[in-house]
């Protein structure tokens, strides 16, 4: 009968490791050579520990889980410090080659570095992988800056309300400040969110993710409407309040093309599927125009308008219109929410007043012009 040879228990440790690096690899996509060499730096600053000497050469074979470390040391007449330094007769029974002055590296047992050194390299490890793991979702996001993505929902946070994100492989935080307060989300829905930054931080790259931002509408627009994608339909701008109302202007470069009709779709189908996944946010799409009256009346869509006068001083940009008092609460808004929108969308401040009169003035001049004679 054969008997197979029991695998010594240290090199049994190390096809343990190299299956765990294989598996890193699949599932991380970090590299096995990445974390050999993170391996390698963790023996040299062991070595440097136990024996005040860094200098190491390290031989890896992955196929057989086998590694050998040789300590390098200086061949010398006189030895002063052992764990550099070596006698010229003790290099040559290493390798006959060897001369004063040169090189010989001296194989160490691995089992000599004992906890210290598995603590070492555990920890380097750990930190590679973060730091593999950070450059590939910094590498991952580049890509997709300023774009949309879909995200799914892996945890919520109970405090905080932060949203834990997968993104493709990577992973990354959506907090509670750029999420829609009126949505509830769960654990395992899908999210577009809009990647509006990257800041390269001391503890690795954090990604800005945003669902409430104005640029999250357009670049759904972009995705649903193909006359935007394709550029016959151009997004001019963009005003909104996250949860709430969002109001978009655009164009059509082509006359045959309703650039508001393309927007909304037969029977509404394209703005709907936006709306949707707003979770039913308010959205006003109007006609742009280069000329301000005609651009600012539509921005105060769904109301309707009489007049817009513009008031021109240098730099400051204002106008008075004039709506019918049926139209007024409608043009003004729940708060002041049609005309904040508005005044976003155009970057003009507006003073809305009715057809009617303008709340009092009128009667109030005479009297000051009675109190002057």
């Amino acid at each position: 009968m054969v008997r197979r040879k029991k695998k010594e228990p240290e090199q049994q440790g190390n096809e343990e490791l190299f299956l765990a690096l294989n598996m890193l690899e699949k599932e991380k996509g970090i590299p096995v050579e990445f974390m050999l060499d993170r391996i390698k730096k963790a023996i040299a600053s062991a070595c440097k520990k136990m024996y005040d000497n860094e200098d190491v050469d390290v031989a890896v074979d992955s196929a057989s889980g086998k590694f050998d470390v040789f300590l390098n040391k200086e061949v010398v007449e006189e030895v002063f410090d052992p764990n550099v330094e070596i006698l010229l007769e003790a290099a040559q029974k290493v390798s006959p080659k060897a001369e004063l002055g040169g090189k010989v590296g001296i194989q160490l047992d691995t089992r000599q570095f004992g906890r210290v050194a598995a603590q070492t390299a555990r920890n380097i490890i750990r930190q590679g992988i973060r730091e593999s793991e950070h450059g590939q979702m910094l590498q991952e996001f580049q890509s997709k800056h300023q774009e949309l993505v879909t995200a799914l929902v892996e945890r919520v946070d109970p405090r905080s309300g932060a949203l834990s994100l997968r993104i493709g492989k990577a992973e990354a935080v959506l907090p509670k400040s750029e999420q829609i307060a009126t949505e509830v989300v769960r654990e395992g829905d899908h999210l577009k969110v809009f990647v509006a930054g990257i800041k390269d931080e001391e503890k690795g790259p954090r990604v800005i993710l945003s669902r409430t931002r104005p640029e999250l509408v357009k670049r759904m627009f972009e995705t649903e409407v193909p006359e935007i994608y394709d550029g016959t339909v151009e997004i001019k701008a963009v005003s909104r309040e996250a949860g709430s109302r969002t109001k978009l202007a655009v164009m059509s470069h082509d006359p045959n093309v309703d650039a508001v009709g393309a927007c909304i779709g037969a029977r509404g189908a394209r703005v709907n599927e936006i709306v949707e996944e707003l979770g039913g946010e308010k959205i006003d799409i109007v006609e742009y125009s280069e000329e301000p009256q005609k651009f600012i009346a539509a921005a105060l869509s769904p109301a309707s308008v009489l007049s817009v006068r513009l008031e021109e001083e240098g730099d400051k940009r204002e106008c008075r219109v004039t709506v019918p008092d049926s139209q007024l609460s409608l043009a003004i808004g729940n708060k002041g929410q049609n005309a904040r929108l508005a005044a976003k969308l155009t970057g003009w401040k507006i003073d809305i007043r009715p057809e009617s009169g303008f709340f009092g003035e009128e009667e109030e001049e005479p009297a000051k012009q009675e109190e002057n004679t």
